[in-house]
């Protein structure tokens, strides 16, 4: 006996649609395809648009952090400590 997930009459054997669901998606077709469209557009839309900082305030330099001692440098110092 052959395993099938489902039984369903609007595929046959071989998981293909038959002509009752085909009939049954034809009203939506149209409809769908605008809507998808529609978002795909949308979506390319907000992609592709860049945003302008022109009213963001760049510093000329960047601000200088003082450094952390090096691991190498904080071990010199313990060391020097214990003794």
């Amino acid at each position: 006996m052959v395993y099938r997930p489902f039984q369903s009459t609007y595929y046959d054997a071989r998981m293909q649609a038959q002509p009752a669901l085909l009939r049954a998606r034809a009203p939506y077709l149209v409809k769908n395809t605008i809507t998808g469209a529609t978002i795909v557009g949308i979506v390319i839309g907000i992609s592709i648009s860049q945003d302008e900082f022109e009213d963001v305030i760049v510093p000329e330099e960047p601000l200088k952090r003082p450094q952390a001692p090096s691991a190498t440098e904080s071990v010199r110092q313990a060391v020097e400590a214990r003794k």
